[in-house]
């Protein structure tokens, strides 16, 4: 291996001055010792009272500041004579897990060795030259500095501010100097540096995002014919930081999911066949991959691309580690917000998770973002209750598959069904669960096509009458969200074709902060139209950092299809649950009107109550003086 050399002079040539007013730039005294340690004082001397006293500890300084200059060339020297020597060759880099394919080659390595050697050669040539300056600058300062401390030894007392390489001095106790000034009863601040970022996320929405997921991309190199695709995200994230959402909220860093956390969802075979790729295999028993890998089936896709069905491209060396991140990154964010180190949360990831089953990929789907990170909840942090709300315009058979029989996962899903004539065909309304599960899947199933198309108001309602009441008697602990935006207006019929706005999402989101002490997580689902996804994205966002959103949307018609369709999942789940029942025949009214009349009925109850408690307060004024006469008789 190379041998390294750390030189002092790289922290020493840019002397830190003191800036006393009424002086010139004091040079801080080193200790003979190298690099001094962070300045610890609990008790200092009085400063000197005369240039008598003053001398000495100046002279001092001088002896010190050669004596340092010194020390440093000849280091300089020797480690020009080192750099010299013979370099033994590197070792290569083991391919890891973590390594995609283009951080991995000898080309690579060979060009970050020439660089290195020849910045540390550069560096301790400009040392050396620094040094000469640094020598002659010190000493004209120094007697300077002799000259103007001599003159002005009356206003040694004030405060001095330390430069931003060095830290605060931290003292509990100090005899004052001889000055005239009034010392304030508190101690100044003795540095004018910024200081260190905080450690701890605040308490805030929290964003994750990593740029690995853009790179599953189908290998054709064409996005124009595979709706989803990088840009998705990418534009998401540029969005919320030309707001400026990004700087009002913690970006936490995201990670590949392990693949333990992948196999609580998914089967062992799943995970190996679309959780690796050929470096991480490289750790993985041979002998069991050799099988797996022999069933490996993949379809030619028109564009010339492969794929693991008709629409869901597969990339060797990318799919896999972006799933992973995926997962990872939804998993990580809800950690945070459970454990309440984040307020809530957005996650802009890709691929979508929720329509991948135990051991199956599709709809460009992989592993089951949510579900993983519901599970690892479960294990991990022993959350009781989860609620996952759906509200891709697309059923996520998926996640309703994993959780089908537990009662401790209840899924809400609203989405397009049209009697299992869109995509995927699954999410009617009796599928309920089953075994202790059951009564725990809700399946908002919106029938009827196109005409019209769902909007704001129908979303709304159905919230309304069907998700919060059920919600709010279910009590979760945490509420992980679904959230593709393809039911958003801009999208063609195949991928939606409904007319939901950002608006609206934002306004589910904020009603969904009603729920969990307000942990709620928002990950990304489907939504392929940029403008669209961008819009809602930021409107989520918003919500979850508390701005304000208009309440124009809630006062619109409904229409046929919706009563019919909410009246029929009202009928199913209000077997099991209560509160559904007395909201059967509010269904058609709007969101605002519904509102309008329950501040009516309260308002009724209210006065009714006030008229009872008038009554009893009449008929306690007439009894008391008849018990008065019967006390003076």
């Amino acid at each position: 291996m190379q041998p390294v050399l750390i030189l002092e002079p790289s922290g020493l040539v840019h002397t830190p001055l003191l800036a006393v007013p009424g002086l010139g730039p004091v040079p801080l005294q080193f200790s003979a010792s190298g690099p001094h340690k962070p300045l610890s004082r609990t008790r200092s001397e009085p400063l000197p009272q005369s240039p008598r006293a003053l001398h000495p500890h100046l002279l001092q300084q001088q002896q010190h500041s050669a004596q340092l200059l010194e020390r440093l060339k000849q280091q300089t020297h020797l480690g020009k004579l080192m750099s010299k020597s013979s370099e033994k060759p590197r070792l290569r880099q083991i391919p890891s897990e973590d390594m995609d394919s283009e951080e991995v080659g000898p080309s690579a390595g060979d060009a970050h060795q020439g660089r290195v050697r020849a910045e540390s050669q550069r560096e301790l040539e400009n040392q050396e030259e620094q040094l000469n300056l640094q020598h002659t600058l010190i000493l004209n300062q120094q007697l300077q500095q002799l000259r103007r401390q001599t003159a002005h030894m009356e206003t040694l007392a004030v405060p001095m501010m330390l430069g931003a390489a060095h830290r605060p001095l931290s003292r509990t106790q100090s005899s004052p100097a001889s000055t005239s000034l009034t010392l304030p009863d508190k101690a100044l601040p003795l540095t004018t540096a910024p200081e260190p970022p905080q450690s701890q996320p605040r308490f805030t929405t929290g964003l994750v995002y990593d740029s690995q997921m853009l790179k599953h991309q189908c290998t054709c190199g064409d996005n124009s014919s595979h709706p989803e695709h990088a840009g998705r995200i990418q534009s998401i994230w540029s969005r919320l930081q030309e707001r400026g959402l990004r700087g009002q909220c913690e970006s936490i860093r995201g990670r590949k999911a392990t693949l333990e956390e992948l196999q609580s969802v998914h089967t062992e075979r799943h995970v190996l066949l679309y959780g690796t790729n050929p470096l991480n295999r490289l750790k993985l028993d041979n002998r069991k991959l050799a099988g797996i890998l022999s069933q490996r089936m993949f379809v030619m896709l028109p564009c010339g691309g492969v794929g693991v069905d008709n629409d869901t491209i597969w990339n060797e060396m990318h799919t896999s580690t972006a799933s992973r991140m995926a997962a990872g990154s939804v998993t990580e964010l809800a950690f945070r917000v459970a454990k309440g180190e984040l307020k809530n949360g957005f996650a802009v990831v890709r691929p979508p998770g929720h329509h991948a089953d135990p051991s199956n990929p599709m709809g460009f789907c992989f592993f089951n973002s949510v579900a993983i990170a519901a599970k690892q909840l479960q294990q991990k942090l022993s959350a009781s209750k989860i609620l996952i709300v759906d509200w891709d315009v697309h059923h996520g058979n998926g996640t309703q598959e994993i959780f089908y029989n537990d009662p401790s996962v209840l899924y809400v899903s609203l989405h397009r069904y049209d009697n299992g004539n869109f995509f995927p065909g699954s999410g009617g309304p009796a599928e309920v669960g089953s075994g202790a599960g059951e009564g725990f899947n809700v399946n908002v199933a919106w029938t009827g096509g196109l005409e019209p198309p769902m909007g704001d108001a129908e979303y709304l309602a159905a919230f309304r009458t069907v998700v919060m009441p059920i919600a709010q008697e279910f009590s979760p602990d945490v509420v992980l969200v679904s959230s593709g935006f393809d039911a958003a207006e801009g999208h063609p019929a195949p991928l939606g074709g409904y007319k939901v706005t950002a608006k609206c999402f934002g306004f589910l989101t904020r009603q969904l902060m009603a729920l969990a002490g307000g942990r709620v997580v928002l990950a990304l689902e489907g939504g392929h139209d940029l403008t669209a996804i961008c819009d809602a994205s930021e409107a989520c966002v918003s919500a979850l950092l508390g701005l304000e959103i208009w309440n124009d949307i809630m006062s619109g018609k409904l229409c046929h299809n919706l009563v019919q369709s909410v009246n029929c999942e009202i009928s199913v789940s209000g077997q099991y649950w209560s509160s559904l029942k007395p909201l059967m025949g509010t269904v058609g009214q709007s969101f605002l009107g519904a509102q309008r009349k329950d501040c009516e009925e309260t308002d009724t109850v209210n006065a009714m109550a006030s008229l009872s408690v008038g009554v009893l307060t009449n008929k306690s004024l007439v009894d008391e003086p008849m018990e008065h006469d019967e006390d003076s008789l």
